[in-house]
């Protein structure tokens, strides 16, 4: 745990609302009106693909901040590829929930299939989104990892420990809507949080702050990256 909590950064009048969103471009506009006032040195935008990156495209479009991708994966349960156990970063770090493990009586063997098998999967996408490219420069200046938003938080947190190993010491995770103990997770851990629609209920669904909602192809997070870096 860090000596020192993050900050929070929050649109009250959002907070415990559904459907708040018209869509990830629109959540990640009022991101930005949240992150434009910080006094933030030389910031850069790392997006969690897939969903991070239609947010992290329009706060980079509103902004002018440069914008690349943090290649991060939940590891999905064998029976439930929409709920997960660990997640895996573009450094091949793992971090589980060790709380929920015991409680899915997996085998040993099961659960490092799972982890072989995300970092297949982060290493694939990484050649295919980012060609491999070195991660950028990320000492001395102010890191904002951006998703769709925080369930467990544990896809974020890998992605901030791949990041302190790169040598980032001042980070923000923005997210347009996450629930409140991922949040305090990531806070105690020293990094700050920007967030336009705080909830605090179970269940908790990241879709449901948002009126469209779809998976995010890796055919449009390369065409988005295309036109945002056509435009500059």
């Amino acid at each position: 745990m860090a000596e020192q909590w993050g900050e929070l950064y929050q649109q009250p009048a959002l907070r415990e609302r559904s459907g708040v969103f018209a869509d990830r471009r629109q959540a990640g506009l009022l991101l930005a009106e949240l992150l434009e006032p910080l006094e933030l040195n030389s910031p850069l935008l790392l997006a969690i693909p897939a969903g991070g990156v239609p947010v992290g495209v329009a706060i980079a479009e509103q902004t002018g901040w440069p914008l690349d991708l943090a290649v991060a994966s939940k590891i999905t349960l064998p029976w439930n590829s929409e709920a997960g156990y660990g997640a895996v970063a573009f450094d091949g770090g793992v971090l589980l929930n060790e709380r929920l493990l015991p409680q899915l009586g997996m085998s040993e063997e099961e659960i490092l299939h799972g982890i072989r098998q995300t970092r297949n999967r982060v290493k694939q996408r990484n050649r295919t989104l980012r060609d491999d490219r070195p991660l950028p420069e990320v000492r001395r200046r102010t890191v904002i990892l951006v998703d769709d938003g925080l369930a467990s938080g544990l896809t974020m947190r890998v992605a901030v420990n791949a990041l302190r190993k790169a040598g980032a010491a001042t980070l923000i995770a923005a997210v347009p809507t996450a629930h409140i103990d991922a949040v305090n997770t990531l806070r105690q851990e020293g990094v700050s949080v920007c967030c336009a629609n705080l909830r605090s209920s179970y269940p908790f669904a990241v879709a449901a702050a948002y009126r469209s909602w779809y998976d995010v192809s890796e055919l449009e997070v390369l065409d988005l990256l295309g036109k945002l870096h056509s435009s500059r």
